[in-house]
């Protein structure tokens, strides 16, 4: 099945953005390195995660560091940079996809660490590599309605685990080169963390204001990536393929309900390689120097994806800009959403 949605938001905005980069570097050199007996084995050449996906390197926490800690981290740095009291926050949505068990909530951790008030609400939304997007809606809703004045959303993800599982599968004597592909994207990867607060416009005039956006589903794809912490596997073509389908699907909604024909000043896209880039960019006719790229230091880091790209230009974008936040998540789902710097 499929449908469509379109948001419109009058009051809420982007108080503050940030994000926390995990310290631990591994190259795709390193990778091919690990995975040269199996390479040459199947007939297959190294230098298809730097060349093809154009991924040069992601990053890994520290051992010790869990989830709901990276999460943690990036929501303090949220707070703090928009200068507000953490008893004021209303809601908190954790919308990491890494998570150690299935209950409590990655988001329960979160409230914990950062002493947030027992009058705040806190739950996890998951929705793939969409899910950082969705929160964006569900806040902006709750806060055009005025049941809450702050709403903070973080995500933290984790490949170190799930990368150094599928290396241990793909080195075994039996693994071919359909392994190696189908779990390809496993170690396209990447660790890091981001949140956002969000807050009403007409109480902060300087936050930059969600103006609404388009949400679309195909979730007839939903067997196209299936992933655990364990194992991720892809049908990479076919996931391409439908998800490029989808978003063109959705910008043709869009330019039907919002004033987009124009387009923007600045793109930012959930990162996934280099090929999903340069294929999403033509296909909608984006310029792509107005579509920063942070796939090839972090990889693809999942729902954390946006707003690690959008904090990294958020000096850059000047007052009145139009910022477009497009992702495609796993299932398949698909978010468009414009802010007004």
């Amino acid at each position: 099945m499929s449908g469509n949605s379109v948001f419109t938001h009058q009051h809420s905005g982007v108080l503050s953005i940030a994000a926390v980069e995990a310290p631990v570097v591994i190259t795709s050199a390193w990778l091919d390195e690990q995975l040269a007996v199996t390479y040459q084995r199947n007939g297959m050449r190294a230098g298809l995660l730097a060349d093809v996906a154009g991924i040069q390197e992601r990053r890994w926490w520290t051992p010790e560091v869990s989830f709901a800690d990276a999460a943690a981290m990036a929501g303090k740095a949220a707070i703090e940079k928009a200068g507000i009291d953490p008893s004021q926050i209303g809601i908190l949505m954790s919308t990491s996809v890494c998570k150690s068990h299935l209950e409590p909530s990655v988001a329960c951790a979160v409230h914990h660490r950062l002493g947030l008030p027992t009058s705040c609400l806190n739950f996890d939304i998951g929705n793939a590599c969409l899910g950082f997007m969705n929160a964006m809606h569900v806040a902006s809703a709750m806060l055009d309605a005025g049941i809450v004045e702050y709403a903070l959303i973080v995500d933290g993800e984790g490949s170190r685990y799930t990368q150094e599982v599928t290396l241990e599968r793909l080195r075994r004597p039996e693994a071919t080169a359909a392994d190696v592909f189908a779990e390809f994207a496993s170690l396209t990867l990447g660790s890091g963390a981001a949140a956002m607060v969000l807050t009403r416009t007409d109480r902060h005039p300087e936050a930059h204001r969600i103006v609404g956006g388009v949400a679309r589903a195909a979730t007839q794809h939903n067997l196209l990536c299936v992933g655990s912490l364990d194992r991720m596997t892809t049908d990479t073509a076919g996931l391409l393929t439908a998800g490029l389908d989808l978003a063109e699907e959705a910008w043709t909604d869009a330019l039907l309900s919002f004033d987009w024909a124009g387009g923007a000043d600045w793109y930012i896209l959930h990162q996934v390689s280099k090929v999903h880039t340069t294929m999403l960019c033509a296909r909608l006719g984006i310029d792509p120097a107005k579509a920063p790229l942070t796939y090839p230091r972090y990889g693809n880091v999942g729902p954390a994806a946006v707003p690690i790209t959008l904090a990294s230009v958020q000096d850059d974008i000047k007052p009145g800009q139009r910022v477009f936040c497009m992702g495609i998540g796993s299932g398949l789902n698909t978010s468009l959403t414009e802010i007004l710097w």
